[in-house]
């Protein structure tokens, strides 16, 4: 019992870890953000380092959220093989275990205060409950369309709140990077069991 609970501390600070590094390397927010300036002509939004600085941090949070979210679901939530049996999703026990070590983990990764913790405890919780509502789309967006995902909402408004619709076609975008690295780290192509060590 206690080696089962260690793999599962061990596999969630490995995804937690994982999700921050990948994040970073892949430079999802400051692509994000500088494709947005040149493809509507905003480059007032990059005029003050401090404030685009701060701008990056603001949006470097919600795309971490976004991808905790969806790694999350498909760790927690999609089913997967069993040996023989069918595939299901993690127990609901186990799920809430591994949904407490990745957050204490990540917290501890980030060096977070108390408060900044709950806080995105918080707005994990806020993404997951607003996701759910939506339930799954029954068809794929067109090209037009924003995604309709509380990421998408979040950013446009932080990003430019004058040009709405512009900053969600462009969050949207970005979303479906974010839950592609979350795939791609939860279930790495070229291995069998993912990196992470979750069956």
């Amino acid at each position: 019992m206690a080696q089962g609970r260690q793999s599962t501390t061990d596999a969630a600070a490995e995804l937690a870890r994982q999700l921050y590094d990948a994040l970073m390397r892949e430079r999802i927010v400051p692509r994000f953000v500088d494709s947005y300036v040149v493809e509507n002509s905003r480059q007032a939004l990059q005029v003050h380092a401090v404030m685009y600085r701060g701008l990056l941090a603001l949006l470097q949070r919600e795309a971490l959220l976004a991808l905790c979210v969806r790694a999350l679901e498909i760790v927690c939530d999609e089913p997967r093989a069993q040996g023989r049996f069918k595939p299901r999703p993690m127990p609901r026990r186990e799920a809430a275990l591994f949904r407490k070590k990745f957050l204490a983990s990540l917290v501890r990764q980030q060096g977070w205060a108390i408060g900044e913790a709950l806080d995105f405890q918080r707005d994990l919780q806020t993404f997951e409950e607003l996701i759910a509502r939506v339930g799954p789309s029954r068809r794929s967006r067109k090209p037009f369309e924003a995604a309709n995902h509380p990421f998408v909402d979040r950013c446009a408004f932080l990003l430019d709140s004058s040009f709405l619709e512009q900053a969600r076609m462009a969050a949207s975008k970005t979303l479906m990077d974010i839950e592609e690295l979350a795939e791609q780290i939860v279930h790495p192509a070229d291995s069998k069991e993912n990196s992470i060590g979750i069956r």
